[in-house]
């Protein structure tokens, strides 16, 4: 008699996770995370922020920036080429990778420093799509539109996020452990905001997110 397997839905073409901490975290660096991680932050402000420029007393004009995201470039591509330039794709996903360690590292999820490009602890990964058969040419115009849902959801997770990351410090100064239930429900609010980001602005899948936590 033949046995069937249950149904597996595909896994979504954008996935996120961070290792949880089996041993002690620093209680020092988590009392002064806000301040340890200055420097790290100026880096990231450095590649992910847009352009500045200056001039001097005589007129002579000097200009240095950082692109940050690429959207409206993949957004031209795929509208009128069906093309999504490697590089491109590859720029926005390191990207978002150093941005999430920088993130989880603020929400006290690890002790270890932030690199700019070792992956450590933190696993984020993109698909890269098959433009012409997997991606629709027009929908990147509405993407941000059909996502709002998305927002509104976020914004309420976002903000127990933080209440559960302010618990975790006190957790974390009194026995040295993130409690397993709040790294879950952070890591999960982070999951569901690197979906949005992969549909609605790095545009990697028309797979529209799904409303869930877990992987």
């Amino acid at each position: 008699m033949q046995e069937y397997q249950p149904y597996e839905p595909p896994a979504y073409p954008v996935t996120f996770s961070v290792d949880y901490p089996e041993g002690q975290l620093d209680r020092v660096t988590t009392f002064f995370r806000l301040i340890v991680a200055i420097p790290i932050l100026i880096v990231l402000g450095a590649v992910a922020g847009g352009t500045w420029q200056w001039s001097y007393d005589e007129g002579e004009a000097a200009a240095a920036g950082a692109g940050g995201l690429l959207f409206f470039g993949p957004l031209l591509l795929i509208l009128f080429r069906q093309k999504y330039p490697r590089w491109w794709f590859d720029w926005n996903l390191e990207l978002q990778r150093f941005v999430n360690r920088v993130a989880c590292y603020l929400a006290l999820m690890s002790d270890r420093y932030p690199s700019t490009d070792e992956h450590q602890y933190v696993h984020l990964d993109y698909r890269y799509p098959d433009v012409p058969t997997e991606l629709n040419r027009w929908l990147p115009l509405v993407k941000w539109f059909l996502a709002i849902p998305h927002y509104i959801v976020l914004f309420f997770l976002h903000i127990g996020a933080i209440f559960a990351v302010i618990f975790a410090w006190f957790a974390v100064l009194f026995t040295g452990r993130y409690p397993r239930g709040l790294f879950d429900y952070v890591e999960g609010v982070i999951r569901w905001q690197n979906r949005v980001a992969g549909y609605a602005v790095t545009l990697v899948t028309d797979k529209y997110p799904p409303f869930r936590l877990d992987p």
